[in-house]
């Protein structure tokens, strides 16, 4: 543990950010899933709204820097061409 009081701030902060990182990549690994369900059960519809609720997700995440911003362009055009190649 630090003794100096600003590694101890350190820590604190980091503890914080590391908890808020954690959350958003939780969040874009459930909504990923549930667009690979409906793209399971061939609801294609449900599917479209799912993309765009992904797109929403990955974008926010590489605004926060969680995620870096040509790995949300990578991961949502290689589910938008899944997406495609489907319908």
């Amino acid at each position: 543990m630090a003794n100096i009081k600003s590694a101890m701030k350190r820590i604190r902060v980091i503890r914080k950010k590391s908890a808020r990182n954690k959350m958003i990549k939780s969040q874009l690994k459930t909504a990923v899933k549930r667009f690979e369900e409906a793209l399971d059960q061939n609801q294609f519809d449900v599917a479209r709204e799912k993309l765009q609720f992904v797109d929403k997700k990955l974008r926010q995440a590489a605004a926060k820097n969680v995620i870096h911003k040509n790995n949300a362009s990578r991961k949502l055009s290689r589910l938008t061409k899944r997406l495609n190649k489907i319908v």
